[in-house]
């Protein structure tokens, strides 16, 4: 729960006894400007912008002008403080909203914020109040522009924003994968009435429609049969009836389905059509039932209808009425596929209630264009989605609403498609969906928790000049684990559980008690050892005939890719046996710094330059595990150069290009790569697209379709996954695929 030490006063009046953590909720309120505020009818959403200040691991190079000696590191890794973008939103109910104001005011430092944006209805009634606890203008904002502006923000940015509402499923979210191309679409606010806006762009949208048959209509006409004053009691009494005691159906008139019409019998033929002919009593429960299928089906209808008519596919439901309920989304979900046969899925969001406010804190931040950046999600800092089903959750509906906070955080790099994607709308980057697979998700759950011990260990070991480091690597141990706990109850809290998000959840859990790179004295010592061996490993190729030298190139490759700090099987192998080397690594085949990048990936591109080929590097942007950085890259391609002249004159002529692919994270998403890699690999007419290591060819991209030749190798470094694929441990994956119906694979 967001809101701690609340006393019971059993009705909505304001409670000035409540207890605030401001560790838990009002992060960084200490830097804050830029507030927004979104009052509904129930719910309070609380935007601001600050800035975090963390620790980055840096690497510089020294200058290896005068002679060198063997002990010499090829660079020096410094942790330095950065300062970084952030977005906080926070949604609590409008009976805290004076408790809030009041924790904000005492603790607001800030005082350059003079205006505070708001949207929604209830911004008129506590104008007054916030303008006097807070010392700031209130400037309205209009209603539906915020809407869609959080909206577009969100779909841009949260690739797993947006959901189907399965009810009978063991999941009951399927994620869709939202792409960067997120437009047009049509959005159905179903508020007191209802409002179907078509949107084009980030700046045209038009209301093409609406009803005044919405929300407040299932609200008041059920007030007045079951005499509930209460939103969400009146849906609770729905979800318990049985609506067919009260309407008539297709075969209560004709005795079985009318079949020359195509109507089964099942359906409803009239709402409240048996209240007409019976003498009897409804319960409320059957009446409330009947009634949000009344309201639902007609709201669905139309909505198909305007899809239809404008040609849209993609239809997104909000407004108080869904506000993640299940009953209103399962009612939506039925109507929509029964009235398009199929053809149209009802979308709903993951953060629906916080679309207001955000794009109220959208309008009033215009001035820094936060639409020139792409953001992401801080899994640490964001409360995630609960269960919305009231027998698996039965304190839901008393919290009344599904999430409580959301942090954002401005990402250094631009992200978009990568422009060889054989069809961007329909990739998924992840391999196996946790979410769904009862047995792999357990798995992978119990891996990441007996991994723990072993990333704290690390995670000090890399900061040993540091005596707090240990308490924060405590805090760091308790902050994962909980999120691990959550996630095997609501797996579905960030969207789609995948072995990438258990893995991104992780890093940002270390950066929130700064450890920004656990592994970078390891891969510094890794590097500085393999570089020992570079020209060593080139000449012995070189000494290979043609055919060798191409299997002895690959086998490198996959050998380097053995060294993963982050595979259980190989941590176990490297912390015992610390000579384990390149040659040993190549007899255990039946990822990564130092031996992976050096002695595995530069002869192989090594051996493509010289036939004639230009090479991009992509690396990652930010440290993940002990896989290779940009910066790091840099350093040691410049090294590799020194010794090299294949490798320096491909640099100097330009055939040799780094490039950094905007990702922080051990596996890839081929949606989201750094828009200065999309550029290069546009501009130069890529032609093959090598993919290694298992995070990046395995967890993810194992079935990416790509519009060029494609080759995806690994070695599989876990057992189980290795079981899976029908291999054994130290398998190797070597996937060569080219863009035609018959998809080649060896």
């Amino acid at each position: 729960m967001a809101l701690c030490g609340v006393a019971d006063t059993g009705s909505h009046s304001m409670d000035k006894s409540i207890t605030l953590p401001p560790d838990e909720i009002f992060r960084n309120l200490e830097n804050a400007k830029r507030f927004a505020i979104d009052i509904g009818g129930s719910l309070t959403k609380l935007a601001y912008y600050s800035t975090v200040q963390h620790k980055v691991a840096k690497v510089r190079s020294f200058d290896h002008s005068a002679k060198e000696t063997d002990g010499d590191p090829l660079y020096e890794i410094s942790v330095q403080e950065e300062i970084t973008a952030r977005l906080h939103f926070i949604k609590f109910e409008n009976a805290y909203i004076e408790t809030c104001l009041d924790f904000i005011k005492d603790h607001l430092v800030n005082t350059e914020t003079k205006v505070i944006k708001a949207t929604g209805g209830g911004a008129h009634k506590f104008k007054d109040l916030i303008e006097k606890k807070l010392k700031l203008k209130v400037d309205k904002e209009d209603e539906m522009t915020c809407l869609i502006k959080g909206c577009n923000f969100v779909l841009k940015n949260i690739p797993h924003e947006a959901f189907v509402y399965a009810k009978h499923a063991d999941s009951e979210f399927r994620f869709q994968h939202t792409h960067p191309d997120i437009f047009p679409y049509l959005l159905i606010n179903i508020g007191s009435g209802v409002s179907i806006v078509k949107v084009e762009a980030e700046d045209k949208f038009e209301r093409i429609g609406g009803s005044s048959i919405g929300g407040g209509t299932f609200w008041g006409l059920g007030a007045l049969l079951t005499k509930t004053k209460r939103f969400d009691e009146l849906l609770q009494l729905a979800s318990k009836g049985q609506h067919t005691n009260v309407d008539m159906l297709v075969k209560d008139i004709y005795g079985g389905a009318y079949g020359s019409l195509g109507l089964t019998g099942d359906l409803i033929a009239s709402s409240f059509g048996k209240s007409a002919t019976t003498d009897k009593e409804f319960s409320k429960e059957d009446m409330a039932k009947s009634l949000l299928h009344m309201i639902s089906n007609d709201i669905g209808q139309l909505a198909c209808l305007y899809a239809k008519l404008h040609n849209l596919t993609r239809v997104y439901f909000g407004g108080f009425f869904i506000r993640g309920h299940p009953v209103t989304m399962h009612t939506i979900t039925y109507s929509i596929n029964f009235f398009t046969k199929g053809e149209v899925q009802a979308l709903f969001l993951r953060h629906e209630g916080y679309l207001g406010a955000i794009g109220a804190f959208l309008k009033g931040a215009e001035e820094d264009n936060p639409n020139q950046y792409s953001w992401g999600e801080n899994y640490a800092g964001s409360s995630g989605l609960m269960s919305v089903s009231p027998e698996l959750n039965p304190i839901q509906r008393a919290r009344s609403g599904t999430f409580d906070m959301l942090e954002m955080d401005r990402l250094e790099r631009q992200l978009v498609n990568l422009p060889l994607l054989q069809d961007a709308t329909s990739y998924i980057p992840d391999t196996v969906d946790l979410t769904e697979d009862a047995l792999a998700r357990e798995y992978w759950l119990y891996c990441f928790e007996e991994a723990l011990d072993g990333v704290v260990k690390r995670a000090i070991a890399s900061q040993k000049d540091q005596p707090e480091a240990v308490e924060r690597a405590e805090k760091f141990r308790q902050k994962y684990r909980h999120k691990l706990q959550t996630l095997r109850h609501q797996p579905f809290a960030y969207g789609s559980l995948t072995v990438r998000s258990l893995l991104d959840t992780r890093e940002h859990c270390l950066n929130e008690f700064n450890f920004p790179d656990p592994y970078s004295k390891i891969k510094q010592k890794e590097n500085d050892m393999a570089l020992k061996y570079y020209l060593k490993v080139v000449k012995s190729v070189e000494e290979l005939s043609w055919e060798q030298r191409q299997f002895n190139l690959v086998k490198g490759l996959l050998a380097g890719n053995v060294f993963d700090w982050g595979a259980k099987a190989v941590s176990d192998v490297l912390e015992s046996d610390p000579e384990f080397g390149f040659e040993q690594a190549k007899q255990q085949l039946q990822d990564n710094s130092g031996i992976d990048i050096i002695l595995g990936v530069f002869p192989f591109i090594r051996e493509l330059l010289i036939r004639g080929t230009e090479v991009v590097l992509a690396s990652n942007s930010g440290p993940a595990l002990n896989d290779v950085t940009n910066s790091e890259l840099q350093i040691l391609t410049e090294r590799i150069a020194a010794m090299d002249p294949v490798i320096h004159a491909a640099l100097k002529e330009d055939r040799l290009a780094l490039v950094q692919n905007g990702s922080s994270s051990p596996c890839l998403d081929l949606s989201r790569l750094d828009k200065v890699l999309a550029t290069v690999v546009r501009e130069r007419g890529t032609d093959l697209v090598i993919i290694e290591g298992m995070g990046r060819a395995i967890h993810t991209n194992y079935y990416a379709m790509l519009s060029c030749e494609s080759l995806k190798l690994a070695v599989i470094k876990n057992s189980w996954l290795a079981d899976r694929l029908g291999g054994k441990i130290f398998s190797v994956v070597f996937k060569y695929e080219v863009p035609s119906k018959a998809q080649g694979q060896h």
